[in-house]
């Protein structure tokens, strides 16, 4: 990390004078810049990071525009959503590795709505399952602001659907667990439930399905689909439409 030019003036200073008032300032001021830099958040990029965005080919304007905003997992089951609500809605995505905690996010959301310069019925969301050098308690701290950017992309009286984060086969190197997942949708639900936000359990529901993991962390086609359903009821509620 590079410390501000002010401090490494302070530093030399120090180090000529032998103070200890000025080391004691030094100190001080170290404290202070790390408190306000951790206050700002700072990007901790992963091995791999990505975004992928879809748009229907040709929205019908007469169709409410649904999104689904999440990461990978998100991605695996956008197709059967798509499926399961082809003339019913303009179905869209908008995956990203970047995780709750990183500045980038609601950038990147940002970004993404002055692309489409489209407004959304519904918007089905999640974000959990990346950016593990983020601690939950920065998580928490920066859930308010995430919640806020995805509201901003809904119609007036739209609608937001939380998922919740869906669990490990194993615990990974990145340092993705169950508990860490749990944790995170906990702090994820105080905030959705406060705000009267709908919940779909993706956790419970893919607990039944331990044997539909192609990987640590995925579902394989037929998990998907099972996911893409249930997401689809969901967006199916709040779109006012009967169950199927």
């Amino acid at each position: 990390m590079k410390l501000p030019r002010r401090i490494t003036d302070l530093i030399e200073t120090a180090c000529f004078n032998k103070s200890r008032l000025q080391l004691l300032t030094l100190m001080l001021a170290c404290v202070a810049s790390m408190t306000l830099m951790a206050e700002k958040g700072v990007t901790i990029p992963e091995e791999i990071e990505w975004t992928w965005e879809v748009r229907p080919p040709r929205p019908d304007p007469k169709l409410p525009n649904v999104l689904l905003l999440g990461d990978s997992i998100s991605r695996n089951y956008f197709p059967k959503v798509q499926r399961d609500l082809h003339g019913i809605a303009n179905v869209y995505l908008m995956a990203s590795s970047t995780s709750i905690g990183d500045p980038r996010l609601e950038h990147q959301i940002a970004e993404f709505a002055a692309t489409e310069k489209v407004r959304f019925r519904v918007v089905h969301f999640n974000n959990g399952m990346h950016g593990w050098a983020y601690t939950e308690e920065q998580y928490k701290a920066d859930f308010p602001a995430f919640l806020r950017a995805v509201r901003s992309l809904t119609e007036k009286r739209g609608a937001l659907i939380w998922a919740s984060t869906t669990p490990v086969r194993s615990d990974a190197a990145n340092g993705a667990t169950n508990p860490r997942v749990e944790e995170r949708n906990r702090i994820a639900e105080e905030f959705v439930q406060t705000a009267g936000i709908p919940t779909d359990d993706q956790f419970s529901l893919m607990e039944k399905h331990q044997g539909l993991y192609q990987d640590s962390v995925h579902f394989n086609s037929a998990g998907a689909n099972i996911q893409g359903d249930h997401a689809t009821e969901m967006i199916r509620l709040s779109l006012g439409l009967p169950q199927r």
